[in-house]
Formats: C-alpha cells, structure tokens, sequence
C-alpha cells in the first residue's frame, strides 16, 4: 500500500469515527453524572437507540469474519445462529421483558438474588464475568484484529511475524476501546452503536454488491447467475449431519442457545432493561429481530462468493471476508470500511465490558460492602472494573488464532460451559416459586462437571453435536430443578416490583411478531432444495404466497383493533 493509499484510508476513516463520536458525546455528556446513567442511560432509551445497540452489539467483527468464513468453507448453514435469534427475540418481547421492567432490575444476577439467594447470584456472576472475558470479548478483539492485519497487511507494514503483528494489534483494539469503554457508559455506547450500526448495514450491502460485480466480470447479474448456478448447494441452508450446523440442531440445543443470548445475556438485556417504556423495549427488540434476518446476506453470501472467487485455496476459512473486501473496495472506501469494522469491535467491546463492570459493581462489589457505595464511589468501581477485563482479554485474544474449525464454532462451543444453565435457572425461576436455591447450586455443578466430560474426556466415544447436548443437558437440568422443587419446596419468595416505567405494551407488537416468524420461514424456504438450491418452483411462490396473505390479514386485524380501542369512550 503506497503512502498516498495510506494517507487516504486514514483520513476517510478518522472523519467517520471522530463525526461517530461527536454525536455520542452531544447525546450522552451528561449521562455518566450517576450509576443508572452509566450503567442504564437513565432508563430513558427508545425503540432506534435500543435497536441499533442491540444490533451492533450483536453483529460484530467476530460475524463478519466467523459466518462468513463458515459459508465459504461449509454453506449457509450456519445462518440458523442468526435468523432463528428472530424467534428469541418475540420471546423476548413478550414473556422476560415485562418481567425484567416490573422489577426494576440493572441485571440479570439482582433478578436471581430475588428469586434465589445471593450465592445463586455470585455464581451467576463468576459464570458470566468467566464467559466474557476468556471467550466472548477475546473473541470481539481476535476476530476485528485479523480483518484489520488482513485488510491492511500489517505484517509487512511493520516487519513483524503474523503472531506479532496480531498481538500488537489486539493491544491497539483493546486499548482504545477500554478507553472508550471506562468513560462514556451506557447512553454513549447505545448512541455510538446505533450510528456505527447504519454504516455497518451500508458496508454489508455493498461488500456483496461489489463481490458480485467482481464475480460476474463487471456484471452483478452475471456474477449472481453464476452464484446460484455455479456450486449450488453451497447456498443450502439444510445443513446436513456433517456441517457445523445440521439442520435439526435448529430445533434443539439452537433454541436455548438463542433464549440464553436474547432473553438472559446481560449485555444483551442491559439494552432493554435501558428503555423508557415497555412498548419502546417491545419495539427495540422486534425491529432487532428484523435486522438479524438480514444477516445472511452481507454476513454469509460473500462468504459463497469468495469461494467461487479463490476456490477452497484459502489458508484459513477465516479469511474469506477480509480478502474478499481487499479486492473489491477501492482505497477511500476502505477507509470508511476500517471505521465501521472498528465501530463494530469498539461496540460489542464496550458493551460486553460495561456489562461485565455493571455486574461485577452491583453484583459482587456493591454486595461485599458493609455500607451502600455512594454513586462517584459505583461509577468509580466500574471503571477499574473494565480496565481489569480488557486486561485479561486482550492477553488471551492472541490465542484464538489456534483454533481448529474456525473461530465462529470455537465461540459456541465454550459459550455452552454457562448458556444453558442460566437460561434454565432463569425460566425455571419465572414459572414457578417452588423451585429452592439449592437445586439450582446442583444444576449448575451438574452441568459444568457433564459438559466439560462430554466435550474433553468422552467426545471421541460419545458422538454428539453440542447443539444437541445442549438440548439434553437443558432437558436433564429442568427436569432436576422441578424434581428437586416437589420434593423440597422453596418459601415463597416474592420479587419486588419497583418498576418506574410505563408498562403499556405496544399495540402492534403481535402483528410486527408474526411478521417476523414469517420472514423467518421464507428465508429458510429460499436458501432450501424448495428456493435456489434447485431451483425456485410451484411450492416455493405457493408457500411465500400464502404467508404474504396471512401477513395482510393479521396487520387489517392489528389497525382495526387499534383504531378501536383508541376511539372507544367508556361512559
């Protein structure tokens, strides 16, 4: 890369992020003045902020690089982590949102202390804070740290090794966000988020557009009938018993896997729980899940580009993306790109370590003292809280770069070590108050010891997808923590309701949910032997057409009803 391609990629890339950053500050300056402004933004979020923070906290470097690694070296089969979440998020909107307002809760751990006891809400903490930073946030820097070595090669800017030049630039991430992390809080990151958020979606429509213009010799038709004629199964969603994903995993282990992320992951709900109301939550939440049905095409699709560009000759399926993007982009554009990648790493970053800070605060320092912290003594606490975190993550990100199959099945694989039993504990806790603390001790123990032994000591024996084993282990634990609960019934234990916000849902909520299911379905219909696999026939348009009818005659319902109840005067 010349001086001058240099000089322009750093100048585009600066203007971005600086503008991103004025904005934040404008919108947020005075949020961090007391802890549930840095910790919730003043519960004062609407339906966009939440949105846009909930999707760029979600879609990080980490997807662009792992789902897009998995299409080129697999297929689309993968694209069930992201569009089935759709379904997690309608259960989110409906059955744990209205629950989490109505207590008034900063995190998940202060609803299990309510529900349980406070050892339950100590050893949900060590889980999570364990999770985040020796998986989750290593993952964020590692993945944002080879699209960036990739994208601009920095090995032969600086002369070092690959190991080297990632370790150092995992150390530049991980710092500059730190920073940004310890000082903005909560309505920063949300703000930050959502702008980052809309030049990620432009970055991931382009980047297809562009591969296929590569494709096709200049001809984006040309390039997308060569797409889907050229190596069609690669766009086949039904992935088989030998994919990282099978397609019956999605009706498995899938499903808690998405409730546990959605419905229970603090940094996630930390969001919702920021919003002013219950019908902006219901709002930031579906419109979340509108988004993730998008992924598969600027977070998959160029993925089966680049295999039809560089065939299966890449060293690692990791760098499908970032090689795709290097030959596609032209010099001001990356420029641009960098800011959003980095955006995106900065985003997910700052949330999972404000997140992190938040439980570590409340959860555990907060807790252990004999007086109440006042508000400078909790924000205080929660900055040396995240400088600890991203400390120890950005010494273990560097590792990530030894991982067998990919970066994307590493990070599901270990997110099973504590998934299943919070969301277990977690809806257990919301069906029903018979269920004491000490069942949930045993299933925790329970599943660390099972899950460790089937995936370290009796894998080669026991030949299980750990989709599947989620689901078993899911089965095994709720059935433990009912049985234990009949035998030996907890004392009522009531949760407060200290809920401040306005809990009228949204009158569209129902309708904008169907919707969203049925987008859900079509997609798995077009990326199927019904859609482009084989070849789009009578029962693709026969399925997609009655969706579209039952779409129109459940939103006719949904304004009638509306108009209704908003014109109807009690006497």
């Amino acid at each position: 890369m010349s001086s001058t391609e240099l000089l322009t990629l750093s100048v585009t890339c600066l203007l971005f992020m600086a503008t991103v950053a004025w904005l934040s500050y404008r919108q947020s300056r005075h949020s961090t003045d007391s802890s549930e402004g840095y910790f919730l933004a003043g519960r004062g979020l609407s339906a966009p902020f939440i949105a846009g923070s909930l999707l760029l906290t979600n879609l990080s470097a980490e997807q662009l690089i792992g789902l897009n690694g998995s299409a080129y070296g697999f297929n689309m089969s993968a694209m069930g982590w992201e569009v089935t979440a759709a379904v997690a998020t309608v259960a989110m909107a409906f059955f744990f949102l209205p629950r989490y307002l109505r207590g008034g809760f900063t995190t998940l751990p202060q609803f299990l202390a309510s529900r349980y006891d406070d050892d339950v809400r100590r050893i949900s903490v060590a889980l999570f804070l364990l999770g985040y930073g020796l998986v989750t946030i290593p993952s964020v820097l590692y993945a944002g740290s080879v699209a960036v070595l990739k994208l601009f090669d920095v090995p032969s800017l600086t002369g070092a090794s690959y190991s080297v030049s990632l370790g150092i630039t995992v150390v530049v991430i991980g710092a500059v966000g730190a920073l940004y992390a310890i000082l903005g809080g909560m309505k920063a990151v949300a703000v930050s988020d959502t702008f980052n958020g809309i030049g990620l979606l432009v970055v991931g429509v382009l980047i297809p557009v562009l591969g296929l213009r590569l494709l096709g010799a200049g001809d984006v038709s040309e390039g997308l009938g060569i797409l889907v004629s050229e190596h069609p199964q690669k766009l086949n969603a039904i992935g088989s018993p030998d994919d990282p994903t099978p397609f019956g995993t999605l009706f498995t282990g899938m499903i808690f896997a998405n409730l546990f992320y959605w419905c229970s992951n603090q940094y996630v709900i930390q969001r919702t729980l920021s919003a002013k109301s219950f019908a902006e939550g219901q709002k930031g939440v579906l419109f979340s899940g509108f988004f993730k049905v998008l992924v598969p095409f600027f977070m998959m699709i160029p993925g089966v580009i680049a295999f039809h560009l560089y065939g299966p000759g890449l060293g690692s399926i990791d760098l499908a993306y970032p090689q795709l993007v290097r030959d596609t982009l032209p010099t001001w554009a990356m420029g641009f790109f960098l800011a959003v990648l980095l955006g995106a790493v900065f985003s997910s970053f700052n949330s999972l370590i404000n997140s992190a800070a938040t439980m570590f605060t409340l959860d555990v320092l907060q807790p252990l003292r004999h007086k109440k912290l006042d508000e400078r003594a909790l924000v205080n606490s929660a900055k040396w809280g995240s400088l600890a975190i991203a400390l120890v993550s950005m010494g273990v990100a560097p590792l990530l770069q030894f991982a067998p199959d990919g970066l994307w099945q590493l990070i599901r694989m270990f997110t099973g070590f504590y998934n299943i039993p919070i969301i277990a504990i977690v809806l257990i806790g919301m069906l029903t108050t018979r269920v004491p603390a000490i069942a949930v001790k045993i299933a925790i123990s329970f599943h660390l010891l099972a899950y460790a032994s089937f995936q370290f000591v009796f894998k080669a024996q026991i030949d299980i997808h750990f989709l599947h084993l989620y689901a078993l282990l899911f089965a095994i634990e709720v059935t433990l923590l009912l049985v234990i609960g009949y035998l030996y019934p907890a004392s009522h234990r009531a949760s407060p309701s200290s809920s401040s916000v306005d809990m009228t849902p949204w009158r569209h909520a129902k309708a904008c949910a169907f919707t969203l299911l049925s987008c859900v379905v079509t997609l798995y219909l077009l990326f199927s032997p019904l859609g482009v696999v084989d070849g789009i026939g009578l029962g693709f348009q026969s399925a997609v057409g009655l969706l579209v009818m039952l779409n129109i005659a459940v939103w006719r319902h949904s304004c009638r009803y509306s108009h209704q109840r908003a014109t109807y005067q009690p006497r």
